[in-house]
């Protein structure tokens, strides 16, 4: 599995539709809030021509792509951090994911009402916003007054650090700025981590829009004053429009390719979505490669060589020997291990070598 990324946005915004476009996870999609009330889920393939590649140079019989998990996840409205709507319940399936795509509707349908009675899509982001900022203080001022109770008792030093760390993030919410920290400092990353704030999960977002908002995209007004709203959080914002994607996925690879040439984007929504949320979440990908499968599998960027193994199985964590890798361009380049091998670019990696995207490795082990 590469990511879970679950779609939130209010009522009427096309969640549903984008999910069924980009995964035919066929859920329901109808002109009413609430429509989805338990989170539909779509798992993907992750574009990456490099395994069909190595599939072709290895004659391998099985192939296994990474894959991205989608979570349509109901409507949020005005209120959800006080419990209005779908409240804690759409709070909670939030909390599951790795990634958050914000969707906000950016195409003009009289049959489709708009819960707001209105396009906007700045200003639903900004909504969307401010009630998971909502909910997370309530969530940090819960925890300030708990951990001072400990404090008063002599407690211990993490959890006046958490208490400050907590002070710090009310702060920065109680400006409408999602909070930061400094993610080199373990300590501080083990205690953000800890308080699974909702605004602290990556996010980026997906503007929904109809053929003629997609051609305009970044060009009109509506979708300025979005981009302007993303970027105050540090957001990129990503235009998908869910009728083009469902012809995309009619066709082959080469009419596809076609087809995006003619809309002057080089990559499909689905694609800059996934890609979107790789760079995001600091992950990458590595190969197993062989005659009986080539199989991608995801990690993040500074994952050790167990840690990788460890994707592939427990075990070969447990008990790591060394790992033996070739990079995916030499593999290429010289037709096989052996050629590689020959070349001298197969190279022998012990415990603390630092997986590199692209790698296909073979893993010794002995449990």
């Amino acid at each position: 599995m590469g990511f879970a990324c679950g779609f939130v946005g209010l009522p009427n915004v096309g969640k549903s539709t984008l999910f069924n476009a980009l995964c035919h996870g066929g859920a329901a999609a109808a002109n009413f809030p609430f429509c989805t009330i338990e989170p539909n889920t779509g798992i993907v393939p992750v574009p990456d021509p490099r395994v069909n590649k190595l599939v072709e140079l290895e004659h391998s019989a099985k192939t296994v792509p990474a894959t991205m998990k989608f979570i349509d996840i109901a409507g949020l409205v005005e209120g959800a951090s006080k419990g209005e709507g779908l409240g804690n319940q759409f709070l909670g399936h939030i909390r599951t994911v790795d990634a958050i795509a914000h969707v906000v509707r950016l195409f003009d349908d009289s049959d489709i009402v708009h819960v707001k009675d209105s396009v906007n899509p700045a200003r639903d982001l900004e909504l969307i916003l401010t009630e998971l900022m909502l909910a997370d203080l309530e969530v940090l001022q819960k925890k300030i007054e708990k951990t001072k109770k400990m404090t008063r008792c002599g407690g211990d030093p993490e959890a006046k650090q958490e208490m400050e760390l907590a002070q710090t993030f009310v702060e920065s919410l109680e400006q409408g700025v999602i909070p930061t920290y400094d993610k080199t400092d373990a300590t501080i990353s083990k205690l953000a981590e800890g308080l699974q704030l909702l605004t602290l999960i990556p996010a980026f977002v997906c503007a929904n829009t109809d053929e003629a908002h997609f051609k305009s995209f970044g060009k009109d007004d509506l979708s300025k004053q979005l981009i302007a709203e993303a970027a105050k959080h540090g957001m990129e914002v990503i235009p998908v429009c869910a009728k083009l994607e469902e012809e995309l996925q009619e066709l082959d690879p080469e009419e596809a390719k076609v087809f995006l040439e003619d809309l002057g984007v080089e990559e499909s929504g689905l694609e800059r979505v996934i890609h979107t949320g790789y760079k995001m979440l600091n992950y990458l990908t590595f190969f197993t490669t062989g005659p009986d499968e080539t199989r991608a599998w995801t990690v993040t960027k500074g994952a050790t060589a167990p840690q990788a193994a460890g994707k592939i199985h427990t075990d070969m964590q447990r008990g790591f020997i060394r790992m033996e890798v070739v990079s995916y361009d030499d593999l290429m380049q010289y037709g096989s291990w052996n050629g590689a091998k020959e070349a001298g670019k197969l190279r022998i990696e012990g415990k603390d070598y630092i997986v590199q995207d692209g790698d296909c490795c073979f893993v010794r082990f002995s449990v």
